[in-house]
């Protein structure tokens, strides 16, 4: 059963609402550490759920509320999904745009430390967000230049790492929602919305997944740490075994998939919870 904290972090952890496009779904929630001291570094969150419009950003609040007692900023981003105009391009062009508008904020956060982290889904789209200073030239969020703001870390959480793999585990299903169509029949589609294939990203990555996890394989974090360090980059596999590894048991900031990161964000905040400013 949920805890009183998690349940206070679902109700109250709401932050300070942004647009950064006219949709409906184009906005993202700033939450700020009371107390911080210096700029805090800041957690940018992705949720998941098939990139289907039925799930929102306030499953990612437990996450967020912990993240602020460890003195992180977080920026929630809610976009466009499937079912609410979202799917190719527009999901893709909406985290882009979500990631992009930190830099328009006027907010006590480092812009110089922000991170990117995603569940399920939205793992795979905080990996392609990491990896969008590959883009092809007309790719959905491509940007002359280079994204405006520069990712530090990667981490996905029961990620859908693979695209291409998801697929035919799949066959099509939330993936060919997505992508509208399979690998072979729009090759630059995955070759700009496949982060497997959009190696190497040029900073460290995290994956968390477990190794029981029915609705997401393993397999798909698997190939994907074979292919980053294939492609020479820095990127840990964190294999968590029977029912914590469950595929929502990631979105449990109690859990020992969430351990699992926090032990691995030490020098970008308080290795402490700290108290938080929730609402």
């Amino acid at each position: 059963m949920p805890g009183p904290r998690l349940i206070r972090d679902f109700l109250l952890t709401r932050g300070r609402s942004f647009s950064y496009g006219p949709h409906g779904s184009q906005r993202a929630d700033l939450h700020l550490p009371r107390d911080s001291g210096s700029r805090p570094p800041l957690m940018v969150l992705i949720h998941g759920g098939s990139w289907r419009a039925r799930y929102s950003k306030i499953v990612m609040r437990g996450l967020a509320g912990d993240l602020l007692r460890r003195g992180w900023a977080v920026w929630n981003i809610e976009y466009r999904r499937v079912g609410n105009g979202g799917g190719w391009p527009q999901t893709f062009e909406d985290v882009a745009a979500a990631i992009d508008h930190l830099a328009e904020l006027d907010a006590p956060f480092d812009l110089e430390r922000v991170n990117v982290l995603g569940h399920s889904a939205g793992g795979h789209l905080a990996l392609w967000a990491s990896s969008r200073h590959n883009l092809p030239p007309g790719a959905p969020g491509y940007r002359e230049g280079g994204p405006r703001v520069r990712l530090r870390r990667a981490i996905a959480l029961a990620g859908v790492c693979d695209l291409g793999d998801g697929y035919r585990r799949w066959n099509g299903g939330a993936v060919h929602a997505l992508m509208g169509g399979a690998p072979e029949d729009l090759p630059d589609r995955y070759a700009a919305g496949d982060p497997i294939r959009l190696l190497p990203l040029g900073m460290p990555v995290l994956l968390v997944h477990g190794t029981e996890d029915e609705t997401v394989s393993i397999e798909l974090s698997r190939n994907y740490q074979r292919a980053v360090i294939a492609a020479g980059g820095e990127g840990e596999l964190v294999e968590i075994a029977g029912a914590p590894g469950g595929h929502r048991a990631h979105l449990d900031p109690r859990g020992e998939a969430w351990r699992a990161v926090v032990q691995r964000l030490g020098g970008g905040a308080a290795a402490e919870p700290r108290r938080s400013g929730l609402g």
